[in-house]
């Protein structure tokens, strides 16, 4: 059985598919912003990549500093193998769920 996903937990993850490669929480933010009109803040974001990082469907590291940006250090997240086939699965558990609903609303 695959892992289950909160709605924010799934966007983060669509969004960072979006984004490519690795990635931080700001750029996600920005991601939600433009695309589905969602504001977060980067540590709810934060929270969130360490949690599905928990569940084993992102994995991080620390990058080193970059030049010109204050010398701070970053954690980049990466989606993982069990992380895309969570978000195939839970697309076809919605597919599933909503295949015949437009006969019943009124």
């Amino acid at each position: 059985m695959p892992e289950t996903l909160g709605g924010f937990e799934h966007q983060v993850l669509l969004a960072m598919l979006r984004l490519g490669g690795e990635t931080y929480s700001v750029p996600i933010v920005g991601e939600l912003e433009g695309l589905v009109g969602r504001t977060a803040a980067p540590a709810a974001v934060y929270v969130t990549l360490r949690r599905l990082e928990r569940k084993g469907l992102l994995t991080s590291r620390m990058a080193p500093p970059a030049e010109g940006k204050g010398g701070r250090r970053r954690r980049l997240f990466r989606v993982e193998k069990k992380g895309v086939e969570t978000l195939r699965a839970v697309r076809d558990d919605l597919r599933r769920l909503c295949n015949g609903i437009e006969a019943l609303e009124p």
